[in-house]
């Protein structure tokens, strides 16, 4: 029994030993594992941990630089991710302090485009809208040269085609009877008194009568009583003043008589279109009530004034008319394809290249030998437009790297940092849209619940829903002219006259290009860039086109764009109708602008006078 508890009591002392023994190689083995485990958490965390994360970084949209927050994201408006300002900068000592920087991604999100400046030779095609004239040096007034009675008239109509010499009219002159009896005394005292029959004799030239008229009143003996009015010329009789059996006195006007032989087509040119066309150009033209015949001619005269009225110049083509189809006042349309009137080879950049105030024109030229693209700010000096390109008279040399897409977006991002910009020249803070500094951005008080996100689109619907904007009085008068213009060429469309359209929309491409940009400020500036695009090329394809069908179609265009504006902008102690047809632009629907709450369809002019509704009054 001895034996037995022995056992026992060394067997529990070995059992004690081991299992001190494994919670000593336990702890050891699992602390040091865990301290490893530890070790390499904090490695790996210490290698995943960024750290110029630490540098404070402003994050920005690229397409809408106003935008700035604190930490990354996405944009409120578009809801693309945002890319860090700081991405933008750049450094070393020869980068010009107004350089813009952009990081690749940055450009390609921008769709940032660039182009070689080149030299070349601006053309353009210039559409002229004229009318057929009578050639003023073919123009014959007849006027009495004695009074008396109209005995005979051999014209009885204007019109009527009359050769050289052919009589017109007969008169009886009691005054012309009294001189040729004073003639015939004179005659006795031929050679006893020349003087007197030379002055007897004078007088009836003066009257108009010839020698051989005053020889046979001589051989008679007796004063010719009649006395006939002769064509003196072979033409077309356009204006008859006198009536069988009417008295006249001296300087009477009788006849008008020209030679339709020979024609002038008259075309007006606008002042933008003066610095095209110089004489001896060669001009293609059709005549409208001539279709299917095409005729060319030189430019003989440019009018040196401009209409004070119309702002146009008359431009002058000859035209031989032999078979007297061609009419006056027919309507004459033609293209003349010009290069710039006594230029050479000229530097041409194209217009989605320029920003324009209204006072100053702006490129962005690219930076070489950069590792990511940059640009400066920089402003030219326009020549004539030149199609869809400007020539530059100076400011940029051939070689140079301009930006030709995302210049506005490359502007935003200069005047967002403070450099140049197109309205801020001399740099500085730019201006944020609608005072968007005095937003809520995530770093004021927000009600409970309430996201960044949320409040600026809270912020933006608002604004929408207020649409209007407090343009300077200046800007809406300006505005308010190219309503004016609009509404003449509106009232093309209602009679169908496809000329009168074409001519009315040239005025409102003028006027619109007329308006003063810079009197906008900040984001209003912006909002009618954006809406200008929209504005001049359906203006533009009005102007150039002659098929009332298409000019419609782009009509359609320009009433939801020039909508938006008058909308946003106002105009000037005007009232307006926005009218509504559901028939029209095929079926789909089509809006426009009317001065008179009568609805004048300009889609369907006469064939459905009366088809729309009004859907909104603007006052």
């Amino acid at each position: 029994m001895k034996d037995i508890i022995q056992n026992i009591k060394q067997n529990f002392k070995l059992i004690i030993g081991v299992f001190v023994i494994g919670i000593f190689l336990g702890w050891l083995f699992f602390h040091s594992g865990g301290e490893s485990a530890q070790q390499s958490q904090e490695m790996e965390s210490h290698e995943g941990h960024d750290h110029e994360s630490a540098d404070p970084t402003t994050w920005t949209c690229s397409m809408h630089p106003q935008i700035k927050q604190d930490k990354p994201g996405d944009c409120p408006i578009c809801g693309m991710d945002l890319i860090p300002l700081a991405s933008m900068d750049s450094g070393g000592d020869d980068v010009d302090p107004n350089e813009i920087t952009m990081s690749e991604s940055a450009a390609k999100l921008a769709s940032i485009q660039t182009m070689v400046v080149e030299t070349g030779t601006p053309q353009k095609s210039i559409h002229l809208q004229g009318k057929i004239q009578e050639d003023e040096r073919r123009i014959s007034e007849l006027t009495a040269r004695f009074g008396g009675r109209i005995e005979e008239l051999f014209v009885n109509f204007k019109g009527q085609n009359v050769r050289k010499g052919e009589k017109l009219a007969t008169i009886y002159s009691p005054e012309l009877v009294t001189s040729q009896r004073e003639l015939l005394e004179a005659i006795s005292y031929k050679e006893t008194r020349p003087a007197l029959y030379k002055a007897a004799k004078g007088k009836l030239k003066l009257w108009d009568l010839n020698d051989e008229q005053i020889k046979a009143i001589e051989e008679n003996g007796e004063p010719q009583l009649y006395f006939d009015v002769l064509s003196p010329m072979s033409g077309t009789v356009t204006m008859r003043h006198v009536a069988l059996g009417d008295y006249v006195k001296e300087g009477t006007a009788l006849f008008k008589v020209v030679d339709l032989t020979r024609v002038w087509a008259l075309f007006d040119a606008y002042e933008s279109d003066l610095p095209w066309i110089k004489v001896n150009d060669e001009v293609e033209y059709t005549i409208q009530s001539l279709p299917g015949k095409t005729y060319s001619g030189k430019v003989s005269f440019i009018d040196p004034f401009i209409d004070g009225k119309t702002r146009v110049a008359k431009v002058r083509v000859d035209l031989k008319n032999p078979k007297l189809e061609i009419k006056p006042e027919m309507f004459t349309t033609g293209i003349l394809e010009s290069k710039i009137a006594g230029s050479g080879n000229e530097i041409l950049i194209p217009k989605t290249a320029l920003l324009w105030t209204g006072k100053r024109a702006v490129v962005y030229v690219k930076v070489q030998d950069r590792e990511n693209p940059s640009f400066l700010y920089r402003e030219i000096v326009l020549g004539p437009e030149a199609g869809n390109f400007y020539v530059v008279a100076d400011g940029l040399n051939e070689g140079e790297e301009i930006a030709v897409n995302g210049v506005f977006k490359i502007d935003a991002a200069s005047q967002l940092q403070g450099l140049p910009s197109m309205m801020n020249p001399d740099g500085g803070a730019g201006s944020t849209p609608h005072d968007m500094s005095k937003m809520d951005m995530g770093g004021g008080k927000k009600s409970e619940g309430s996201t960044q996100s949320e409040a600026h689109t809270e912020q933006m619907e608002m604004n929408k829903s207020m649409g209007k904007i407090d343009a300077a009085p200046a800007f809406i008068r300006q505005l308010t002219e190219v309503y004016n213009k609009y509404l003449v060429m509106k009232n093309g469309f209602v009679a169908t006259d496809t000329k009168k359209v074409s001519a009315a929309a040239k005025a409102v491409q003028s006027a619109i290009k007329a308006v003063d940009m810079g009197l906008l400020k900040g984001n209003d500036h912006m909002v009618w860039m954006g809406q200008l695009g929209a504005l001049e090329q359906p203006i533009q394809s009005i102007g150039q086109s002659n098929d009332i069908v298409q000019q419609r179609i782009e009509f359609a265009k320009f009433n939801l764009a020039f909508y938006k504006s008058l909308k946003t902008f106002g105009l000037s102690s005007t009232e307006t109708y926005y009218q509504y047809c559901p028939m029209a632009n095929g079926d789909k629907g089509a809006y426009w602008m009317s001065e008179t709450k009568e609805i004048r369809n300009p889609y369907f002019g006469n064939v459905m006078l009366g088809c729309g509704e009004n859907r909104e009054t603007l006052k």
